[in-house]
């Protein structure tokens, strides 16, 4: 099994075939990690970089495992405390780097783009985008794909919802592109504010604005965290209200005539677009969604490393 690409820019640029390769094979990976030693050989002798130009704690981690799980070598990255701060620029950092002979790089950034910019650059180096500005986190859409998979079992026919900031998020474009392709229906629902005027139409997904309408619809909910951090401007008036009028509560799920199953990308803003006892609820499968992220990621870094037969 190979995949059509030698990096992992963004689910855009992967056809369904990719896509199916990548979550059988990260269903291969977790057998691996339910055993007592959940070590193998698979990149013995490849060097990995984890570039991280953004804060992070379960991508980078989870990136880290999966690393080690496959046996690779790995170098660890961060922005601050590094010669960024001096000003040195990022096809430098990585130049550099990559005169150390590195095999793949896996990369966070603020900026849109720029995994894109490094393929372009560095042709022969095989790039993961970890998450790029607003643009895309792929790696997140195939845990999600594979959690939703292991629960309901398919991805065709079933109905999606994303609930949130949708204009700011990188998982929600990165799911929209990967549940189109594999069949899915797909909805949007949040604040009018922050759901782009012309989504509807450019990714061919519906949009509800009312909360409960929009999981009396849905299969599965996705919840997706509101970013401040990247927020320029008040789009909606406060937490507190965000939290009444789409906070998924006990409340709005018990007047729901069947369950539906909950995700989260995470990090979880507790009481705002998520309650605690809907997290930690039986229908949630956010804790699952973090242990399968270490699968895909093995299965990403196997496939693109070119080491299968």
């Amino acid at each position: 099994m190979q995949l059509t690409t030698k990096h992992l820019l963004g689910i855009k640029e992967l056809s369904p075939s990719d896509i199916s390769t990548i979550l059988s094979t990260a269903e291969q990976f977790k057998e691996v990690l339910q055993r007592p030693i959940k070590k193998v050989p698979s990149l013995r002798d490849v060097t990995i970089v984890n570039l991280f130009y953004e804060n992070s704690t379960r991508t980078r981690i989870s990136f880290e495992l999966a690393e080690k799980r496959l046996s690779a070598d790995t170098i660890n990255f961060t922005a601050s405390g590094s010669s960024v701060s001096k000003g040195e620029t990022l096809l430098d950092t990585v130049n550099n780097i990559l005169s150390m002979k590195v095999d793949m790089v896996v990369m966070r950034h603020s900026a849109s783009g720029a995994p894109h910019f490094l393929a372009k650059h560095l042709p022969d180096t095989s790039i993961i985008n970890a998450g790029d500005g607003i643009n895309e986190h792929p790696t997140q859409a195939l845990l999600d794909a594979f959690s939703i998979i292991e629960k309901t079992g398919s991805l065709a026919g079933k109905k999606i919802l994303l609930i949130g900031d949708i204009m700011h998020s990188r998982v929600a474009l990165s799911n929209i592109y990967l549940l189109k392709k594999m069949g899915a229906e797909v909805m949007l629902s949040g604040p009018p504010t922050l759901i782009p005027v012309h989504i509807k139409k450019a990714l061919d997904v519906q949009v509800e604005y009312n909360l409960k309408k929009a999981l009396k619809w849905c299969d599965v909910a996705n919840v997706l965290r509101i970013q401040l951090e990247r927020q320029n401007q008040v789009l909606f008036s406060s937490l507190r209200e965000y939290n009444l009028s789409y906070g998924v509560s006990k409340k709005i799920l018990s007047e729901i005539d069947r369950e539906i199953v909950i995700m989260h990308p995470g990090p979880i803003n507790r009481g705002v677009e998520i309650d605690s006892d809907v997290a930690d609820s039986n229908q949630s499968i956010i804790l699952q969604q973090v242990e399968n992220g270490v699968a895909v990621r093995m299965a990403v870094l196997y496939l693109l490393s070119g080491r299968q037969s």
